[in-house]
């Protein structure tokens, strides 16, 4: 394995007065694009790559966030008038303006996030994607539908879609642009404003990210950044917005679902999950190894569909091995802005501390280490080498627990029957991955109890295709994001029926109600021998 230590930036060190530099290319005035007076306390973030502090973030109180959401509520009034030609211009607007300050903002997620540059593009080029998909159909998502009447002809049904109004986003930090905008980008074109409560170790990409939006032309209290702690505004988000998107671990969205449930609003959660990766028999050797690399390793294992259980057949397994080793030994772990690094570094040393304690209880319980399995302080404070174990069972923390690292266990298979069982076998079914021929593979598939399943691929198939649904089975979530589900859940939908005058569904012509009863089932049962309901 190839660690390479920080390289500076264009011939200067990496510090947090060149980042400060950086941030305020996008960012002339913190305090105005958080809505927050300029007496507000800060809260310094620190860097996972030095371990250093940057920009202070000034940090809400409730009444704060009690005072942007009435904020939030007045401007999206305003907003829901507005016809969606208007929104889709805005999103194309901040489609081209993220391509045009894409080296700030990556610079601002690999510094904020211990992330290699790549994968820092994987944020940008997500919520690119997502512009561009709302924009091309957003008014099909929103637009009155024609739907079958109670009676044919005689009732005409039309469905409408109307915003929900103010809606609430909880985003994590493992990928604090994607995750903290695209979903507000759906509720925003539907005709919401957005309170967004990014995570406190990386609000300074969703601010960043707010002050793109403001100059593609949203008003700023279309989506308003509310820095602070969950434990603090949290609940005080939930109890005033009138839906909520969360994305994080499984126990807390447990908790936040209760609170949603409480208050009898809607919620849509991608939790935690346990991904597995199957390679068959007649897979593409090469193209799988290179696809667990990928699937596992990206962001440094920290991201909800990445792989970490991996099922190998039988015939196949000793080869495998023998590559996936070769190609872990010569991966590039940095904290650097160069782009051919294939990994950073963890989110905090505290996050460190929960990955290195689970491998170390697998470990000491009879896992074998194929690579791995250790820090890399010559790297960075929070650096994790890429590891695979064998042996991992039952009893073992990370047989069954997300780990959400860079860490992977391998098993080996004989039967298709066998690996579909074993990848089933888990409360989490978030994503999976199967590789073979695509007939082979797609067949299998079809079996996974996953709310995404890619064949021949990690994840960034099924996440990339967002004209498709994309959540969790069991206990990875609820709701969906992508698609026109994903616009819809921040919807109303109301239905209007109108029924034709001369012919109302009630007795006429003098029936008495057993007859009219009569003639209604002579009715429908010749509309079902005719096929029409």
């Amino acid at each position: 394995m190839l660690y390479i230590p920080a390289d500076g930036v264009a011939g200067k060190e990496i510090t947090p007065e060149w980042f400060a530099d950086v941030f305020h290319l996008l960012v002339r005035n913190i305090h105005e694009i958080v809505g927050l007076p300029t007496d507000a306390p800060l809260r310094h973030v620190t860097s996972p790559f030095t371990g250093l502090e940057t920009v202070g973030v000034p940090q809400a109180t409730p009444e704060d966030l009690n005072r942007a959401v009435a904020r939030a509520r007045l401007a999206q009034k305003r907003w829901a008038k507005t016809p969606a030609i208007q929104r889709t211009k805005w999103l194309l607007r901040l489609h081209d303006l993220l391509w045009k300050n894409s080296e700030a903002l990556l610079d601002i997620i690999q510094w904020e996030t211990g992330k290699s540059r790549y994968h820092a593009f994987d944020e940008i080029q997500d919520v690119a994607i997502n512009c561009r998909y709302y924009a091309r159909t957003l008014r099909r998502a929103i637009g009155a539908e024609r739907r079958r009447g109670a009676l044919p002809i005689l009732t005409q049904t039309t469905v409408t879609y109307s915003p929900k109004g103010v809606v609430g986003v909880i985003s994590p930090w493992n990928y604090p642009l994607a995750m903290g905008i695209s979903d507000a980008l759906a509720a925003i074109a539907a005709g919401n404003a957005v309170v967004a409560k990014p995570d406190s170790s990386t609000p300074l990409t969703v601010i960043a990210a707010k002050a793109l939006m403001v100059k593609a032309g949203l008003h700023p209290d279309l989506f308003t950044v509310v820095p602070g702690r969950g434990s603090e505004l949290g609940t005080p988000l939930i109890n005033q917005v009138d839906y909520l998107m969360f994305t994080g671990s499984t126990r807390t969205g447990r908790s936040i679902a209760a609170q949603c449930g409480e208050n009898l609003i809607g919620l849509s959660a991608e939790l935690g999950g346990k991904n597995p990766m199957i390679v068959l028999d007649d897979a593409n050797i090469d193209a799988a190894v290179k696809g667990l690399i990928r699937g596992a390793f990206s962001n440094a294992g920290q991201l909800c569909v990445s792989i970490e259980r991996l099922y190998v057949h039988d015939s196949i397994y000793a080869e495998f091995k023998q590559h996936l080793m070769k190609h872990i030994r010569k991966m590039r772990i940095a904290t650097s802005r160069d782009w051919d690094v294939d990994m950073g570094v963890l989110i905090s040393p505290e996050h460190l501390e929960v990955v290195e304690t689970q491998v170390k209880d697998a470990l000491d319980k009879g896992a074998i280490p194929l690579v791995g399995a250790h820090r890399l302080p010559q790297i960075a404070l929070t650096a994790y080498a890429p590891t695979v174990l064998e042996g991992v069972k039952p009893g073992m923390t990370l047989y069954d627990q997300e780990t959400f690292g860079p860490v992977v266990s391998l098993y080996r298979f004989h039967t298709d029957t066998e690996a579909i069982s074993r990848a089933n076998d888990t409360e989490y079914g978030l994503n999976a991955s199967v590789w073979g021929k695509p007939a082979h593979a797609f067949a299998v598939a079809r079996h996974i109890e996953a709310g995404t399943v890619n064949v021949n691929e990690g994840f960034t198939a099924a996440w990339g295709s967002v004209d498709a649904p994309m959540g969790g089975w069991k206990k990875s979530g609820i709701g969906r994001r992508h698609g026109i589900e994903g616009i819809r859940k921040y919807m109303e939908a109301k239905t209007i029926a109108v029924q034709s005058r001369a012919v109302p569904i009630a007795p006429i012509l003098g029936l008495s109600q057993e007859q009219y009863a009569r003639v209604m089932k002579l009715a429908l049962q010749a509309l079902r021998r005719m096929g029409i309901k």
